[in-house]
């Protein structure tokens, strides 16, 4: 499944993974979300609900993850790598983004809307 992220000027691509958590989370779309920065490493946003936690799970990342934090119900787009864990529970790769991740290295919040490309479905 492709997605697209509006984050300000820029319109990027990402290809979400094949489990029930990008499934679940497709399923939101489209979603305007304020994403807020945290660690100079990540721009997470609160889902408007829990999705499934279905997928692979794991305590590192890599730059251009887009991932599920349950505890949030949190997403994340992860721009930047400072190294760190994540903490328990972990969280959940939802897919990644094809290129640009660096529109999101800014300091402070950013307005997007991540939304399915047309024609992209979802399985069910």
């Amino acid at each position: 499944m492709k997605i697209q992220i509006k984050a300000k000027d820029a319109v990027l691509t990402a290809t979400l993974s094949d489990s029930e958590a990008a499934c679940d989370f497709a399923s939101l779309l489209p979603l305007p979300l304020t994403m807020n920065d945290l660690f100079r490493r990540e721009k997470y946003a609160h889902l408007p609900r829990a999705i499934s936690e279905g997928g692979k799970r794991t305590h590192t990342y890599e730059v251009g993850d887009i991932a599920y934090w349950p505890p949030g119900p949190d997403v994340a787009i992860f721009y930047r790598h400072d190294g760190q864990r994540i903490p328990q529970p972990g969280i959940v790769v939802l897919g990644r983004i094809d290129s640009g991740v660096d529109v999101f290295d800014v300091p402070g919040s950013t307005s997007v809307t991540i939304a399915l490309i047309s024609g992209a479905q979802g399985r069910r």
